[in-house]
């Protein structure tokens, strides 16, 4: 049973954990500090879910995903670096400045990404980018929406992409709905389409969305 550790109990956070421990994985909630109250504090009521610190959970997964706010990412998994040391680091973050409306309205790495900087930051760990294309809940039922929706994987070690790919089967993800695009660089277009996702929420709401590749 593979352990997971997931940095950051909000939405994204407690919705992956709730479907990887009905997987079979066991899953490690880390929040900044032990005593920090979830969002969705029913989720430590599910078998296979636990809660610890961040720097716990860092350690002792087998994987760790990123779910923490990605303009604060960078700092804070940069202070983890031992710890993430070895690891396989799933980060579904977009790093964005608001815009006065508070949705995104800028991004906070532009000619680069957030996987690309925390890879730099974090050299002994590798790097894997996906899911940062929908709305938090398609991540766990991809099956939910009209049109089949893709998913975008980056990184720069096969090894890891190939074991982020078989935990992307356990959300739901179907190998047809699965897009490799290369190396970690190729995080800098998926992490770019989080621009297109205020006017998609302006004009039609806060629905479920993907972005689809249509073949």
């Amino acid at each position: 049973m593979t352990t997971i550790g997931i940095l950051g109990a909000g939405r994204v956070g407690t919705n992956l954990a709730g479907k990887l421990a009905s997987s079979g994985h066991h899953v490690v909630l880390g929040r900044r500090s032990p005593e920090q109250q979830t969002e969705a504090p029913a989720h430590g009521t599910v078998p296979g879910i636990s809660f610890a610190g961040q720097r716990t959970t860092a350690r002792t997964a087998d994987i760790v995903i990123n779910a923490t706010p990605g303009d604060s990412s960078l700092e804070r998994l940069t202070d983890l670096r031992a710890e993430l040391a070895g690891k396989i680091l799933v980060d579904v973050s977009n790093a964005t400045l608001d815009a006065d409306d508070g949705l995104p309205g800028a991004l906070c790495h532009p000619g680069g990404s957030l996987a690309e900087q925390l890879q730099a930051a974090l050299p002994d760990t590798r790097v894997v980018k996906t899911l940062n294309t929908m709305l938090f809940t398609v991540m766990t039922a991809p099956e939910s929406l009209a049109t089949p929706p893709t998913v975008y994987v980056s990184g720069n070690d096969e090894h890891a992409k190939k074991t982020v790919t078989g935990m992307l089967g356990d959300l739901g993800w179907r190998p047809a709905w699965i897009e490799d695009l290369g190396d970690i660089t190729t995080a800098r277009a998926t992490e770019a389409m989080i621009l297109v996702v205020p006017h998609i929420l302006r004009r039609h709401g806060f629905r479920p969305f993907a972005v689809s590749l249509a073949r």
